[in-house]
């Protein structure tokens, strides 16, 4: 009788272990400080920016943070791949379509999040200092619906 009431026991305290091991926290680790630079010269200048994660210029998904000053725009442009954004600081506003245009923005709050399909033509304007998380799949490409919007492009001479 005493052993058919300790196996009970002993699985009760076995299982009770094994949830308490799971239910656990790992110990945090320590983010290192982003290392922030200017933005690559596909965007206009006065952009910074940081990797987070993975490599933005090799085939796989990254994530990196950019740092717009206030009033700062990026002309319509698209990507060859999905693109997700999380506004971190400040107010980002966006918009889709070939040309900027104000009423058309929508205005993402600290927290916000927003996503866009592979090829959409979009816009973007920070107000305030703002930072976005932007997480999408290498390498990174960013083609400007006007040409002439496009910063790596050298101006014409007249």
């Amino acid at each position: 009788m005493r052993a058919v009431l300790l196996i009970p026991a002993a699985l009760l305290l076995l299982c009770a272990a094994a949830l308490h091991a799971q239910g656990a926290a790992a110990p945090a680790a320590q983010a290192a400080p982003l290392q922030w630079g200017p933005a690559p010269a596909a965007f206009p200048p006065g952009a910074k920016m940081a990797v987070v994660s993975g490599d933005p210029s090799k085939p796989g998904p990254f994530t990196i943070q950019l740092s717009m000053p206030d009033g700062y725009r990026i002309p319509p442009h698209f990507h060859p791949t999905d693109e997700g954004v999380e506004v971190k600081e400040g107010m980002f506003l966006f918009g889709t379509g070939d040309t900027f245009q104000a009423p058309k923005l929508k205005h993402l709050m600290v927290g916000d999040k927003g996503s866009l399909p592979a090829n959409m033509h979009h816009f973007a304007q920070a107000k305030g200092a703002t930072v976005v998380a932007v997480t999408s799949t290498g390498p990174f490409a960013m083609t400007y619906v006007n040409p002439a919007d496009d910063p790596r492009t050298p101006p014409s001479k007249p």
